[in-house]
């Protein structure tokens, strides 16, 4: 008889499951390390995602006229989600509308544009899997893995924002659900 090799699970070593959300300093961290490094699009793009709650596909489509309808940012915006297709209403803070409002004058942006569109490219946004990389980078910057955290914004608690544990399913990194199963052949008898 034959014996198979032992294969190892897919997700030995991984987490699995929910990932720790980001505490109330460490957004403050990042958002503190994005304006020294004076990273306008990056700050915007993350003021953005605490603030509205939304998944990251719906973060990269977002447009111009969805936050910026009349030259400067409004208090209170409303995007249709992919997933679900209903529309959300969110507030934007003071802090996220400078932050939109000195991105859309820096990078002379205009009504129909993608917020945040790719290099040279204003008629396409940037992927979804470009934006887990920068929250990743965001992360690393302050000291932290980011394998550990999650990649998508979405919980909203009053004023200290955190990036929680929703696992959207158009989110850009897979996080593993899988358990780490002894998988065996079947027997034909």
């Amino acid at each position: 008889m034959f014996s198979t090799p032992r294969r190892e699970p897919w997700n030995k070593g991984k987490v699995i499951g929910q990932k720790p959300s980001l505490r109330p300093k460490h957004v403050w961290s990042i958002r503190t390390r994005l304006q020294m490094d004076v990273r306008t699009r990056d700050l915007t793009m993350f003021n953005l995602a605490i603030d509205s709650k939304l998944r990251g596909c719906d973060i990269v489509a977002l447009r111009v006229e969805d936050v910026v309808p009349s030259g400067y940012a409004v208090d209170r915006a409303t995007v249709r989600q992919r997933k679900t297709g209903r529309p959300v209403r969110f507030e934007l803070t003071e802090q996220t509308r400078q932050a939109v409002d000195g991105y859309i004058k820096a990078d002379h942006k205009k009504a129909g544009e993608f917020l945040f569109s790719g290099r040279d490219v204003h008629d396409r946004c940037i992927t979804t899997r470009q934006y887990a990389r920068l929250v990743a980078s965001w992360v690393a910057k302050i000291g932290l893995d980011p394998h550990l955290f999650v990649t998508l914004p979405s919980a909203y608690q009053s004023d200290t924002h955190l990036l929680a544990n929703r696992q959207p399913t158009c989110r850009a990194a897979a996080v593993g659900t899988y358990q780490d199963r002894e998988h065996r052949p079947v027997s034909r008898h």
